[in-house]
């Protein structure tokens, strides 16, 4: 089992960030599509390879996102309605999201399996998340999960700024 932190710069307005292990070094670098439809985000390793691309539907009800790792389709992640609480779907195989959602604490199975977990750290400038990753081979996977969630989240908030 290793641990990453995703720390989102407060003022990016391409929405980049990275991702960096333990020891402060860069994992992954993440961008976002600024002024672009459909809004994409591109994982790329410290290579550059682009490892993860995340494409929200642009004329969605309800946040949906289309998730690329490896170059494969992977899963679809869809905001469901409800009342109180957000409540995500992942359309994967054997994929399950157990936890707070909206907090960003959650843990992440594979067919019941743990194969890792994601927790806000709170008191920062900007969103940081802990990604415990315990299945190395779904470390993108589970970045991807964080990212897009993240993403949902954000587009709420804003939705609610302008509307007040």
């Amino acid at each position: 089992m290793h641990t990453l932190y995703m720390k989102q710069k407060v003022f990016s307005l391409r929405g980049r960030f990275t991702i960096k292990d333990a020891d402060g070094h860069d994992q992954y670098f993440i961008e976002g599509s600024f002024m672009k439809f459909p809004k994409t985000f591109e994982i790329k390793d410290t290579n550059g390879q682009t490892v993860t691309t995340i494409t929200k539907k642009t004329f969605s009800f309800l946040p949906k996102f289309f998730v690329e790792v490896d170059g494969t389709d992977m899963m679809t992640i869809s905001k469901e309605f409800s009342f109180f609480k957000p409540k995500y779907s992942i359309d994967a195989a054997g994929i399950d999201v157990q936890g707070d959602w909206w907090d960003m604490d959650f843990d992440v199975t594979k067919n019941g399996h743990s194969i890792g977990s994601v927790q806000k750290k709170w008191f920062t400038w900007g969103d940081s998340y802990e990604i415990r990753v315990e299945e190395p081979e779904m470390e993108h996977l589970l970045i991807s999960i964080v990212v897009a969630i993240d993403c949902a989240k954000a587009d709420q908030a804003a939705a609610s700024s302008a509307a007040t």
